[in-house]
């Protein structure tokens, strides 16, 4: 079957054309052959890669007994090039809407009517109360309720709602949904900020549908040099030194002492420049630093441990509103299998078993042993889970449905609904425990290194001199007869030699007092939003060539200018990223209020029904017209 390279049909010869033209036209048609290869030559050596693995993980399952159906598909009897062309260039027919887009339609012009609405009435209200101020009534009363309700537009604005005070009594949920249906007045005047958010949300989650799920913008492949990678990087890295450069002055939480050691303007830095590395990784499809971003991620997983257990353990806050608000956040996904954000399910699955480890027995946390022998539990149960084979595959099963991940490359496609759980999981199942026990020991090692500083000269130098060779020279090892491996072989060893680059740094990073109070706040600012860029850039910074899968493409919004498009498309994601973390704080305060589970429980009780009576509306509006027909 012959592959198109551009999506046209061969032009017929013009017999009247000249021997020169005839020359010219060879020579165009072959420098365009000559370009698609070079630009296509970085992902070809990806799907060379892919296909290695998916050969091996095929491999795998026939020797469990597996039955798997290996079935030829046309192109792979042309050279990988044509191949991969072709594969970039499958169009997908056109979809009917569904009842997700729909509902949502539904629910988000329900909300900007009632915040339209709602901004009348206190526009309308603000006149009053300016006539009322003009003639002097009530001066005072006026402007203090004008006072607080600018206050309170504030802190909505930024992100944050007034906490209720304890004794007040809150509304019954249903109650405040009959109003909000009815339009009642003095209720979309209180909720006016909140219905804003709401407004603003749905217009980004617009955006998003029309940037991954329509042709109003373009899309192109990606190509990665070198040369521009480093230099994007390192000039990044200047201007935030230049521009960000602070000295925090935080005090010690166990002391009055400024020790500092991996303080939260540290590890906020460090989320910021993994992300950008992870980012830029993707954008530019930087297959050599692939080992980077594996550590990078394993570095996430360790921070999830370490900060869990850390706060855990020492407020003793098991209650459901703290766990909901950690774990809550917003996912702009649009009909996409939760897998295919695969940090966000990782950090959700070890953050809810670093709850159950400390919540458990939580009582007797301050004897040693009883820490021990949870830790002990822990390795023993990742050895038996994820070591012996088979036993993953049985506890899993019935998660298929939120965990299971068709890749629609053809690559990929025979691979089992659970492989990219158990391969993500599989490559960071320790490092989790090891933020546990670095949490576990953090005020020990504050204590020494707060009498390293108070040791004479001599000492203190050669004391810290010394980890900080011993550190370089693992670091060194690690990087020169593990980094280097492929990345296949690289994996089989991640598991086991990821702490040891995140160990390095941290000893590093934190070996003086100087070194733990500088920070760069640019990554800082990054970090904050680390999980909101994460999951938006499959959407409105990157592009897929079918839905539901991953994002080997690039998202074009000025044609035939990649870099002035890099600008535009980074200026765009980072600042609906940082509007989403905004926003997501303010729903997480108002609809996960803190020490109030029955609250919770309504709310989750409303979102449901509300959600339902969505789709029940959706369905109608699709299904019930064509069956009149």
């Amino acid at each position: 079957m012959p592959i198109q390279l551009c999506g046209t049909e061969k032009s017929k010869p013009k017999f009247a054309q000249s021997s020169s033209g005839k020359r010219i036209s060879e020579v165009k048609r072959n420098s365009r052959i000559l370009e698609l290869a070079k630009t296509s030559r970085s992902q070809t050596r990806e799907e060379e890669e892919e296909s290695r693995a998916v050969a091996e993980e095929l491999k795998k399952e026939r020797s469990r007994g597996t039955e798997v159906d290996w079935t030829v598909n046309v192109a792979s009897s042309v050279p990988p090039v044509m191949a991969v062309l072709h594969y970039r260039r499958r169009e997908t027919p056109a979809a009917s809407p569904k009842v997700e887009t729909v509902s949502f339609l539904i629910g988000f012009l329900t909300i900007v009517v009632a915040w339209i609405y709602s901004e009348y009435l206190a526009f309308k209200k603000k006149s009053i109360a300016s006539k009322v101020r003009q003639s002097d009534v009530g001066f005072a009363e006026v402007e203090s309720d004008a006072g607080k309700e600018d206050d309170k537009a504030v802190l909505l604005e930024g992100g944050a709602i007034k906490s209720i005070p304890s004794g007040a009594r809150i509304p019954p949920t249903f109650s405040t949904v009959i109003r909000f249906i009815t339009l009642e007045e003095s209720f979309l005047i209180e909720n006016r900020m909140l219905l804003r958010a709401a407004s603003e949300l749905g217009l980004l989650l617009a955006y998003f549908y029309i940037c991954d799920r329509t042709d109003t913008f373009g899309s192109a492949t990606k190509s990665y040099n070198r040369d521009l990678f480093a230099f994007l990087l390192i000039l990044l890295i200047l201007v935030a030194a230049i521009t960000s450069f602070k000295i925090h002055l935080d005090k010690s939480p166990f002391s009055v002492k400024p020790i500092l050691f991996l303080n939260r303007h540290q590890t906020e830095e460090w989320k910021g420049w993994m992300q950008v590395i992870f980012l830029m990784y993707h954008y530019f499809a930087a297959r050599e630093i692939y080992n980077v971003g594996r550590v990078c991620v394993a570095a996430y997983v360790w921070m999830t441990g370490f900060g869990n257990f850390s706060y855990y353990y020492a407020r003793k806050d098991f209650s459901l509103p703290r766990f909901a608000q950690a774990c809550s956040s917003i996912d702009p996904s649009i009909s996409c299998s939760y897998m295919l954000y695969y940090i966000c399910p990782l950090h959700t699955f070890f953050s809810l078993v670093v709850y159950g480890i400390v919540g458990v027995l939580h009582k007797y946390n301050e004897i040693r042993a009883v820490i021990i022998v949870k830790f002990f539990v822990c390795f023993l149960v990742v050895i038996i889970v994820w070591e012996i084979p088979g036993v993953f595959e049985v506890l899993w099963e019935p998660f298929t449905f939120i965990l299971g991940y068709k890749d629609p490359n053809r690559l990929k496609e025979q691979l089992p609904p659970m492989y990219e759980w158990h391969f993500r999981t599989g490559l960071d199942r320790y490092i989790w425990i090891l933020g546990m026990l670095y949490a576990y020991y953090y005020s020990t090692i504050e204590k020494w290194i707060e009498k390293l500083d108070e040791a004479k000269l001599k000492r203190r130098i050669l004391i810290k001199t010394t980890i900080v060779v011993t550190s370089a020279t693992a670091a060194y090892l690690w990087f020169e007869y593990i980094f280097k491996l492929d990345s296949l072989t690289y994996n089989q060893y991640h598991p086991y030699t990821s702490w040891i680059p995140i160990t390095a740094y941290i000893c590093i990073r934190n070996v003086s007092q100087s070194t733990r109070s500088y920070t760069l706040t640019i990554f800082g600012w990054i970090g904050k939003i680390s999980l909101d860029t994460y999951i938006s850039q499959f959407h409105i910074w990157l592009r897929s060539n079918a839905p539901d899968a991953q994002p080997k493409l690039l998202l074009i919004i000025i044609p035939d200018y990649p870099l002035l498009n890099f600008m535009l498309t980074t200026i765009i994601l980072l600042t609906t990223s940082y509007r989403l973390s905004e926003l997501t704080n303010t729903f997480k305060t108002a609809f996960v209020p803190s020490k109030d589970n029955k609250r919770i429980m309504y709310n989750m009780i409303a979102a449901a029904a509300i959600m339902a009576i969505l789709y029940a509306l959706s369905f109608v509006f699709l299904k019930v017209p064509p069956m009149m027909v």
